[in-house]
């Protein structure tokens, strides 16, 4: 059996145990670092560390002979960074075919491998699990009295919350919800986050054996941290990397290099939300840009909490990422999905959420001077939608930083904390 001592429960453990009832396989991916290999270790039995660097690499090399030995062990077996030989996939899928039983492998990896010829899509027999970097209730930094499920179908209450001054929210978006960070001090924080930027622009710079430019990679990485929270257009992207270089660099260069970010698991864009589900809007409408957690945006940016205090505009950007990205967490927990709304007018909606039967609004604040302003976005928003006949949403929201009570307004919009959210 594998050691579970001293693991911290996920949100996502949830959706794991559900998905291996559902399918003889289950693969977890997301950035790496984020506790994928922890989190696959809690439900499984058995595991095959395909990166192990014991014996010469001898699991890989093991691996790349006979893939199905890979798939030997007591069940739910865990095979760990199975990116690595990507024959693994189609191994699992042919496995699952011959034996249908639920639950039977868990592969964890932090990259997609490219597509092959013969790499099967792994439709009906591998499910898909998405797990990200801690939200602030995993890290205990939330004290969880204001619920995500409470203020989408009305029965949230007012309740006093935890304070949280400027200084402690810079922190925790500075730090992020890496498993390793929590309640290490700012130097380590720092030193760490830059190596692992370095090292995730290195390894995406000759992705697959293709060579690519490192420093355009660095850069776009950059820009990215620079457009953390906003639509900005590849063109924009584009123009960053070309104004460092000297040079240009083509559209489908920039695409190429936004693809190998995505496949590691570093990009976490906000697809655009129409109310109406069969509007053409939602159909290549601009993305809201984010990078897998806020952390990041601060680490490439060369800035820590105080600088981000010193820079309210950027901190409220990479605030709006913080909520942002648990926001996206607590959504996914019931199977709903985080989106923006932004029209051809410049209208706009920080966050939606969508779940089932509807939607809610979200606008996203630091200082509590912004909550009326945002309130009175949002109700003007929900009379843009009900006026052009579409549904109205089921809530309103403000999540706000500088607030010590999670409440209902008189006008019914209601104004939670980031630091006591939850699912």
């Amino acid at each position: 059996m594998i050691s579970r001592e001293g693991y911290r429960k996920r949100i996502i453990d949830d959706r794991v145990e559900q998905a291996l009832k559902a399918s003889g396989a289950v693969c977890i991916k997301g950035p790496r670092w984020c506790g994928k290999t922890w989190t696959s270790m809690m439900h499984a039995n058995s595991v095959f560390d395909v990166g192990l660097s014991t014996d010469r690499f001898r699991n890989r090399r093991i691996a790349e002979m006979d893939p199905e030995l890979a798939l030997q062990g007591e069940q739910p077996h865990l095979v760990d960074e199975w990116q690595d030989v990507p024959a693994i996939w189609d191994a699992t899928r042919s496995f699952v075919d011959r034996n249908p039983m639920k639950g039977q492998i868990i592969l964890a990896g932090s990259s997609v491998p490219p597509e092959e010829g013969t790499r099967h899509s792994g439709e009906g027999r591998i499910l898909d699990v998405c797990m990200h970097t801690m939200s602030l209730f995993e890290t205990g930094d939330s004290d969880g009295k204001a619920s995500l499920r409470g203020i989408i179908d009305g029965t949230a209450c007012n309740s006093p919350c935890g304070h949280h001054g400027l200084e402690d929210l810079a922190y925790l978006a500075f730090r992020g919800g890496w498993p390793a960070l929590q309640g290490a001090d700012e130097a380590s924080i720092k030193t760490v986050l830059e190596d692992y930027i370095g090292k995730a622009v290195a390894s995406a710079s000759k992705m697959d054996g293709v060579v690519r430019d490192s420093d355009k990679m660095a850069m776009l990485f950059r820009s990215l941290a620079r457009n953390e929270s906003t639509t900005a257009a590849k063109s924009s992207l584009s123009r960053d990397v070309s104004d460092a270089e000297g040079g240009s660099i083509s559209d489908n260069t920039m695409t190429e290099y936004l693809g190998c970010l995505s496949r590691m698991y570093l990009r976490e864009d906000l697809p655009a939300f129409d109310p109406n589900i069969r509007s053409s809007v939602r159909v290549g409408k601009a993305v809201k840009r984010h990078l897998a957690d806020p952390s990041l945006a601060v680490a490439a940016l060369g800035m820590d909490p105080g600088s981000l205090m010193g820079d309210l505009d950027t901190f409220g950007s990479v605030f709006e990422s913080l909520c942002e990205h648990d926001l996206r967490i607590y959504a996914e927990a019931d199977g709903w999905s985080l989106r923006h709304y932004r029209d051809a007018k410049g209208r706009e909606v920080d966050a939606v959420v969508e779940c089932r039967d509807g939607y809610g609004l979200f606008e996203v604040k630091l200082g509590s001077n912004q909550i009326d302003a945002a309130a009175e976005n949002l109700k003007r928003m929900s009379r843009v939608f009900e006026d052009s006949g579409k549904k109205a949403p089921k809530a309103l929201c403000v999540i706000c930083g500088l607030v010590d009570f999670a409440y209902r307004r008189d006008d019914g919009v209601f104004v939670a904390p980031i630091t006591s959210l939850k699912p």
